[in-house]
């Protein structure tokens, strides 16, 4: 009888492991499943964006098991190399008017074109209290360097250059520029007290809802073009799961929230 009981207690351990073995090996076919599955997108992202863009990443790679490699630059610089077949996937660019021109030059997806974010331009100066809530100081001088983006290839020096026309300063102020090729080049400058002041994203100065230090004047959106800036699906990721999923992953509520968080503006729904 206790062999017996024996016996039975043997068989009843050895069908438990057996179950476990058989979970274990589940979950493993099932990971590496989902491995075989994840794919890669390599992303193309202006300068201004770069920061929010490396929180929206990593939250992506975590939530879907896709990677996501990116490269930062002047928006102009990507439409050259974008044209000339440098392999990218997705675009975010800082405006919406070089994606449209990609679609044209049939190098990106006509309907996969959306405005991800709306940017906010400031003038801004490391140095509290330099620069007054109006921008007056570009008027009144007082400094001698003046920091922004080269205007032929980034969105927000083309931005500061409309707001100076409007000002009626650009002639006055145009020996002052230091241009930086994108616009974390014009913040660096700032940053580091080669230029008194510039016009630089909102983003790059914007922490836990104020201006993170420094002093700064937040242009007034009417003295410029919207800075709208689109994503778009470039041609040759058509078939690519990851790019597909950062795209709509772009459009979700914690995409969003980090986007708002670091001073942009989401535009409304079409």
């Amino acid at each position: 009888m206790n062999t017996m009981l024996r016996m039975a207690t043997t068989g009843l351990r050895l069908s438990a492991a057996a179950v476990a073995m058989a979970v274990t090996i589940s979950a493993a076919m099932a990971g590496t499943a989902a491995a075989a599955r994840a794919e890669t997108v390599r992303i193309a992202v202006a300068a201004n964006f770069a920061a929010p863009l490396q929180r929206v990443a990593a939250e992506f790679e975590k939530d879907t098991g896709h990677r996501a490699l990116v490269s930062v630059g002047a928006t102009g610089k990507f439409y050259a190399q974008i044209s000339q077949g440098a392999p990218f996937d997705v675009f975010l660019s800082a405006d919406d008017e070089t994606p449209a021109r990609l679609v044209a030059d049939s190098a990106a997806v006509a309907d996969s074109r959306f405005t991800y974010a709306v940017g906010r331009l400031v003038l801004w100066s490391a140095q509290p209290g330099f620069v007054d809530e109006q921008g007056a100081v570009l008027k009144n001088g007082g400094f001698r360097h003046l920091a922004l983006a080269n205007p032929k290839t980034a969105p927000y020096g083309a931005a500061a250059v409309e707001v100076m026309k409007a000002r009626g300063l650009l002639d006055a102020l145009s020996p002052r520029f230091v241009q930086g090729e994108n616009i974390a080049q014009a913040h660096q400058f700032v940053a580091s007290g080669n230029a008194e002041l510039g016009f630089v994203a909102l983003s790059q100065v914007w922490t836990d809802g104020r201006i993170a230090q420094g002093s700064a004047w937040r242009v007034p959106a009417a003295l410029h073009t919207p800075i709208r800036q689109d994503a778009v699906l470039l041609t040759g990721a058509r078939n690519n799961a990851a790019a597909l999923a950062l795209l709509r992953y772009l459009r979700g509520e914690k995409a969003r929230a980090v986007i708002v968080s670091h001073g942009y503006e989401l535009a409304p729904p079409p």
